[in-house]
């Protein structure tokens, strides 16, 4: 069935094909014939419906809960312009942080609580987020802590690793 005919109960005329002699078909005839189109028509809207909820189901998962108080990494899609000075864009980190979050504004929507160095808006979507993981001992190299030496805060070298010429 062709949606012409689901509309107006009559297939397009090609204007080649000879005209059928008679009137029209009884109006009672008509209604229930419509009536039939209307609900094949709604069976096939429904199973349509079905099987694309079917499909693009399997690569959705649960919305993840964010509380406030819990450490987000924040992606740097929107902080292109900031990562500028880095030597090779396809080096650069996909996500930096971790931030706390500060307020929870809906449920896909979440203030941060970003740096001053960090110079976009603190209200971000959860797509641009994810839950920061500690990271496993060893996987990242911490600081060290300073030494505090006459109020001032200063750091032993232990040896030098390499030197460049500049």
């Amino acid at each position: 069935m062709s949606p012409f005919q689901a509309n107006s109960g009559q297939n397009p005329r090609m204007g080649f094909e000879m005209r059928k002699k008679g009137r029209f078909k009884s109006t009672e005839k008509f209604v229930e014939w419509m009536k039939e189109i209307q609900e094949e028509a709604r069976a096939t809207l429904a199973k349509a419906q079905k099987n694309m909820r079917k499909y693009m189901d399997r690569h959705r998962s649960e919305a993840v809960e964010y509380k406030v108080g819990d450490l987000v990494l924040l992606s740097t899609k929107d902080l292109k312009w900031q990562m500028i000075g880095r030597r090779s864009k396809k080096l650069t980190e996909h996500y930096v942080g971790p931030y706390k979050i500060k307020k929870i504004v809906f449920l896909n929507v979440i203030e941060l609580e970003l740096p001053n160095t960090i110079k976009i808006h603190s209200v971000v979507n959860v797509s641009r987020i994810r839950i920061y993981s500690n990271q496993v001992p060893g996987q990242k190299a911490e600081v060290p802590k300073p030494v505090i030496i006459e109020g001032e805060e200063k750091w032993e070298v232990e040896r030098v690793l390499n030197k460049r010429k500049v």
